[in-house]
C-alpha cells in the first residue's frame, strides 16, 4: 500500500508561483512513477505531469511544457511540481498519483489515469487577483 500527501497549494496572483510536493509513504514507493493531474471546476481531471523513477523520464502536457517542473527527492520519497507564471486557468485541484508499473511516463502523451493505482488526496490551487 502506497500513501500520498500533497501540500503547497494555496491562492496565488496570476503570474505567480507554488511549489507542489507530494510525500509518499509505504514499502515499495520509492520505485513507482509519479504523475500529477489537476481538476478544474467543471472540467474532467487531466495529466499534465509525470516522472519516472527509473531514469527519470519526465513528460509535460503541452499546455505547462516550459512552465512547471517535476522533479523527485528519492532521499525525502517527494515529487515536486513548480508552478511558474500561473494563470487563472491553472486553478484546479491537483492530485498527485503513483504507478506501480512505472509505464505511464514512456506512454504517454496522454497520461493515462489507468496507470495509477494510488491518488493523494489533491491539493487546491486558486489563480486569482
Amino acid at each position: 500500500q502506497v500513501q500520498l500527501v500533497e501540500s503547497g497549494g494555496g491562492l496565488v496572483q496570476p503570474g505567480g508561483s507554488l511549489r507542489l510536493s507530494c510525500a509518499a509513504s509505504g514499502r515499495t514507493s520509492d520505485y513507482y512513477g509519479i504523475g500529477w493531474f489537476r481538476q478544474a471546476p467543471g472540467k474532467e481531471r487531466e495529466g499534465i505531469s509525470c516522472i519516472s523513477n527509473s531514469d527519470g523520464t519526465t513528460y509535460y502536457e503541452d499546455s505547462v511544457k516550459g512552465l512547471f517542473t517535476i522533479s523527485r527527492d528519492h532521499a525525502k520519497r517527494t515529487v515536486y511540481l513548480q508552478m511558474n507564471n500561473l494563470e487563472h486557468e491553472d486553478t484546479a485541484v491537483y492530485y498527485c498519483a503513483a504507478d506501480p508499473l512505472n509505464y505511464a511516463c514512456y506512454e504517454a502523451p496522454p497520461l493515462s489515469e489507468i496507470r495509477f493505482d494510488y491518488w493523494g488526496q489533491g491539493t487546491q490551487v486558486t489563480v486569482s487577483t
